[in-house]
């Protein structure tokens, strides 16, 4: 009878990580703005407006036609994030880099 016998190379894991500037990206504040903006503050005092008027009406994004719909904006307690609805949310670490990033909003 043959027998196999898998062998597994270790690897050491990498430090990288820790040599990254990694920042959480946690909302603790919005409100809603003309034009399909966004005011939102990060729970390390970043804070700014984000247009998001470039998504209206594609995809689940429809839902945003109706202006009223829009301004229910509101902070997901679990995820931390902006949402809408259950079926509407944004990643939170887009968001912060739409602020850092220093595109005119």
């Amino acid at each position: 009878m043959l027998k196999t016998t898998k062998s597994y190379t270790k690897y050491r894991l990498s430090n990288k990580w820790r040599d990254m500037d990694f920042k959480r990206a946690k909302i603790i504040a919005c409100k809603p703005l003309p034009h399909y903006r966004v005011w939102i503050q990060f729970d390390d005092g970043l804070e700014g407006k984000v247009d998001l008027s470039y998504l209206v009406g594609k995809g689940v994004f429809e839902a945003w036609n109706s202006i009223e719909f829009f301004n229910q904006v509101r902070v997901d307690p679990v995820s931390d994030t902006l949402a809408w609805g259950e079926d509407i949310d944004l990643d939170p670490y887009v968001l912060r880099e739409k602020l850092t990033n220093g595109r005119p909003t």
